[in-house]
């Protein structure tokens, strides 16, 4: 039997269909969204999660009428008592463009209202600003078809996000897209559905402070698999492709991403799974390392470890501004962290605890965030010594290649930059060097006397991890504290771990261990 092809970088239903490309059913969310009475919806997902797909599914259904609705045969929508009615659409889509300037945003939202006045065959006035001639395109739209408008806006934020590290750029571009937004709202009489989608949810763009009736779906259990693929859709549909493959190890590589609901698979992680043989590599991370993350963490002096415990309120996971960038929404919102679990607060409001998703993200971001923080140009061979010296428990090994880390460090990190008189810099090194081994790795382990700067958890050992740079010993305070005592009962080899710095040399000066049952 011929396998059906992978729809790799194809973002056209029509396509996915006529070419005989897989396709994991989304129409069933499609016709409930839809079924409900239309109104304004807006999604935010990382990039290449499916949402361009999502949209162009939109975007047929209602270029379809019950004459030549045989395209969706075979889909959920086509066999649950659909009907088919045609509306006429405007599609904006900011996933290509120039957005470095005023100039060259108004010439991409130009081109891109050129093309929609050509379908709808409808003409903007030649003096008609950008705002004006949305306007237009709405009103005449249904006055000439009769039927209420959908708007469809992919990426509504990237103007912003292409210029999120110049703060000068992105304001304007807010400012841009808060004007040209703001249409919608007073065409409200004219509008039969808005879907929008993008990665962020920026709180001063007037989509969301002047369209007080938008409904998000970003974290909604109904909608929790609207993108991306689901356990089932890998044993199902990709079970042909899949066949003989380790389903729990690719679910740990690459699952994990949680709106709420059902935990999803990024959609280009698993088709380039399948196409490069079946090899587990960070497909979906390599695509754009988080370059601007990196800059953030470091001008912040963040402590990694606090990734460990991560928790917001609603407010804080879903909105932000270019005047004050939090960078654990941030990564939410970017797919960097996804939703753990959700636990309710005193006053009955919820908080949302955070985490890396998955394997392929704990490894990859771990690793560019070592590399980034310490300058270290190939860091291979190192890792490798340390991780040998882990699981051996080769404590005279581990201490050798710990200060080759940090001696590895360039001098002129720390030119201008009293990073090295700050402890939680060295947690920090080493907590990411550690973590990008794939070790199951504790930051500010919490215990009933206090918390352990670091636990790293193996099959053959736990190794409970104090760090000073103050002077004092390290390993009297985990004694002290009683900080082993949490993982007595393990039936395990418990160590304890000093690791004291001298910020004057900007390296270890000593490394304590001992055996504690």
């Amino acid at each position: 039997m011929k396998l059906k092809k992978l729809p790799i970088g194809i973002s056209t239903l029509k396509k996915i269909i006529d070419g005989d490309y897989i396709y994991a059913d989304k129409t069933d969310i499609a016709q409930s969204l839809i079924e409900n009475g239309g109104g304004y919806y807006f999604l935010s997902r990382p990039r290449r999660f499916g949402k361009s797909l999502f949209l162009d599914t939109l975007r047929t259904i209602f270029d379809t009428d019950e004459s030549n609705k045989e395209i969706f045969k075979g889909l959920h929508i086509y066999d649950n008592g659909y009907e088919f009615k045609k509306h006429p659409i405007i599609r904006i889509s900011f996933n290509s463009g120039d957005f470095s300037s005023k100039e060259s945003f108004h010439k991409r939202v130009y081109t891109i209202l050129d093309d929609n006045q050509r379908d709808l065959d409808i003409q903007c006035p030649k003096e008609y600003d950008s705002s004006d001639c949305f306007g237009r395109l709405i009103e005449e739209a249904y006055k000439k078809y009769n039927k209420k408008v959908v708007i469809l806006v992919d990426e509504y934020d990237k103007p912003i996000l292409d210029n999120i590290d110049n703060k000068e750029v992105a304001t304007i571009m807010r400012e841009q897209l808060k004007n040209f937004y703001s249409v919608i709202k007073g065409a409200d009489e004219y509008i039969k559905l808005v879907f929008i989608t993008g990665v962020s949810k920026f709180s001063r763009v007037s989509l969301f402070s002047g369209l007080n009736n938008i409904n998000d779906i970003t974290i909604d259990k109904k909608y929790s698999t609207i993108c991306g693929y689901t356990q089932n859709d890998i044993e199902t549909v990709f079970a042909k492709h899949l066949e003989g493959q380790d389903f729990q190890k690719i679910k740990k590589w690459y699952n994990g991403y949680k709106f709420l609901g059902e935990g999803v698979y990024n959609p280009f992680d698993i088709l380039l799974f399948i196409d490069k043989d079946f090899e587990y590599r960070n497909y979906w991370f390599s695509t754009a390392t988080p370059t601007f993350l990196l800059k953030i963490m470091e001008q912040n002096r963040y402590f990694l470890p606090n990734l460990e415990n991560v928790v917001k309120d609603e407010a804080m996971l879903n909105s932000f501004d270019v005047d004050y960038i939090e960078l654990e929404t941030l990564m939410w919102q970017t797919g960097y962290l996804t939703i753990d679990k959700v636990t309710t607060k005193y006053d009955d409001t919820l908080q949302y605890h955070l985490t890396i998703p998955n394997k392929e993200v704990k490894l990859s971001l771990m690793s560019s965030i070592s590399q980034h923080i310490s300058k270290i140009q190939n860091p291979i061979q190192l890792k490798d010594k340390i991780y040998e010296a882990l699981f051996s428990q080769d404590f005279p090994k581990l201490e050798t290649n710990i200060k080759a880390l940090f001696a590895s460090i360039p001098y002129n990190l720390f030119v201008n930059n009293k990073m090295y008189e700050y402890e939680g810099y060295y947690v920090s090194v080493f907590y990411a060097y550690i973590k990008a081994l794939g070790f199951d790795l504790v930051g500010e382990d919490c215990t009933n006397k206090g918390r352990i700067d670091l636990t790293i958890k193996l099959d053959t050992a736990i190794y409970v991890i104090e760090f000073k740079t103050d002077g004092t010993s390290a390993i009297s305070q985990i004694k002290d504290k009683k900080y082993h005592e949490k993982y007595m009962g393990e039936n395990l080899p418990v160590y304890i771990v000093g690791i004291e710095f001298d910020v004057e040399n900007r390296n270890i000066s000593k490394v304590e261990w001992e055996k504690v049952n």
